[in-house]
């Protein structure tokens, strides 16, 4: 998919991390059972530093790779003088490369089958059972010995991914072990950082192997780093407000002003010089009397909802408009729905649509992606099952799929919140936030996502860096509150005060 910006910290698929043993080994000559020694080496370390109390450490194996890891660390710590057991969820007598040379260097008891209370008063499980090459429901017995793992009490550690997850993707579509700590080899996996895998994953506990410099690198998605903050696009000293982004928030109905103000602040705040929000006429003065920086401007409507007849002079604000952000507070009716469809067409501006201006387009994305300028779309899950018509059950099981999918479809950068965001273009790229806070868990606090990423656009940045950067900042804004006041006791308004930390930590 070609280089990732230098913003994001590489994340794997599992066939990116194959071609990178597969270098190592055939191109560089290390040997493969090397490899196998220091990533034993790391997760008998971190089972180590995990086990609680004095008893075994018990460590599951499978018949591949992962149970050679496994094998290795088992053996490391015996020899550290810890009192292992290992257990073996299938026969081992398929053993086959460096698995087996491990299997016969293991001192001390053999291998035992994992019974129904093998686990019980251990001090830490290993889970080596499933390695990043797994995808789809584990099969018995495999699936059984994950259970047990689960239904047992001492802390597990997953070796490389949690058996059951899908390295690639994040999914998980049967029995999967919840980890306290993952220790994962060379790099970091795509799987361990998006839901439902990330719930599964507790701390990711990155084990360097031996992999020399130069080899190949991950192009398909990265973790948002802090890095991202020097993205950030800072006032002249000579420019104007105009120079600074010029921002056109278009939402607002009767009894819905509180969105558009948000979202207006948050662009303010963010940094935009010049901001204007158009509502329906009769909701004009509850807008002035929340807002003092920014300008407003009263739109044609029906029953206090946007109608059409609107979208000319939307049309025309956007004209001098950095972005234009279209959906807080408009609405499901109707009329309100088609003005949203119809000013997303006109508008040839940078485009952010939220909300409302999301429910307008369901099952209509391909409206999008007749647009030549560039679009965001900030969905939860439950708007992005209905952009894709699809239950939201699926879209948080299938979740990076179903962001790619809806990018591609509407030739749009996606943004699916959640404590694992996720950013992803039409070509599949994709940047994941390294996680939220509780703090974000309040109404509002998406006008603002909505406001700040409009004022990045408006600022000149692509939609992939506003997006990924305006995720970042967003958060650390979150953070900057709760510091303050206690992550149950933020409002939306009290993340927009956070935004200059949140975009100037660096």
């Amino acid at each position: 998919m070609g280089r990732l910006p230098d913003w994001l910290d590489p994340l794997y698929e599992a066939a990116e991390m194959r071609a990178v043993d597969a270098w190592a080994i055939e191109e560089q000559a290390v040997p493969s059972l090397d490899l196998m020694e220091r990533a034993g080496l790391g997760l008998a370390r971190v089972a180590a530093a995990a086990a609680a109390g004095p008893g075994p450490v018990r460590v599951v194996v499978g018949k591949g790779n992962n149970g050679g890891d496994g094998l290795v660390a088992a053996r490391l710590l015996r020899e550290d003088g810890r009192d292992v057991d290992v257990l073996a969820a299938v026969r081992l007598d398929g053993l086959r490369g460096d698995a087996l040379a491990n299997l016969e260097r293991l001192p001390g008891p053999p291998p035992q089958p994992l019974s129904a209370d093998a686990l019980e008063g251990s001090a830490v499980v290993v889970d080596a059972l499933l390695g990043t090459g797994f995808e789809g429901v584990p099969r018995e017995p495999l699936s059984s010995a994950i259970a047990q793992v689960n239904h047992q009490d001492a802390p597990v550690i997953a070796c490389d991914v949690p058996s059951g997850v899908n390295a690639s993707t994040g999914e998980v579509e049967g029995e999967a072990v919840r980890a306290r700590a993952t220790a994962t080899f060379h790099g970091s996996k795509i799987g361990l950082h998006v839901a439902p895998g990330k719930q599964h994953t507790g701390s990711v506990e990155l084990v360097e192997i031996g992999i020399p410099r130069g080899a190949p690198a991950p192009g398909a998605a990265g973790l948002i780093s802090d890095r991202v903050l020097d993205l950030y696009p800072r006032r002249r000293p000579s420019g104007s407000k105009f120079e600074s982004g010029v921002v056109v928030v278009v939402g607002g109905s009767a009894g819905l002003t509180g969105a558009p103000t948000m979202a207006a602040r948050s662009a303010s705040r963010a940094g935009a010089g010049y901001v204007q929000v158009a509502v329906p006429a009769p909701v004009q003065p509850a807008i002035d009397m929340r807002l003092l920086e920014q300008m407003s401007r009263g739109l044609p409507d029906a029953n206090g909802f946007h109608t059409p007849a609107g979208v000319p002079p939307v049309e025309q604000m956007a004209e001098r408009a950095g972005a234009v952000v279209v959906g807080p507070g408009i609405g499901r009716d109707d009329v309100a729905l088609e003005f949203a469809r119809e000013a997303a067409r006109a508008v040839q501006a940078p485009l952010l649509l939220d909300a409302d201006g999301l429910n307008a387009h369901a099952e209509r994305l391909e409206l999008l992606a007749a647009r030549s300028a560039p679009t965001v779309l900030t969905p939860h899950e439950a708007e992005l099952g209905r952009l894709l018509g699809r239950p939201v059950d699926e879209i948080a099981r299938q979740r990076l799929e179903s962001a790619r999918e809806a990018a591609a479809r509407s030739q749009a950068v996606l943004l699916l919140k959640g404590d694992d965001t996720i950013v992803a273009t039409p070509e599949g790229h994709v940047a994941v936030s390294r996680g939220g806070t509780p703090a974000l868990a309040t109404a509002g606090t998406g006008d603002v996502l909505s406001g700040l990423i409009g004022a990045l656009l408006a600022k000149g940045l692509d939609a992939f860096a506003a997006a990924a950067l305006g995720t970042r900042a967003h958060v650390l804004a979150a953070e900057a509150a709760a510091a303050r006041l206690g992550a149950d006791h933020v409002l939306a308004g009290d993340v927009i005060d956070g935004l200059p930390h949140g975009l100037t930590l660096r």
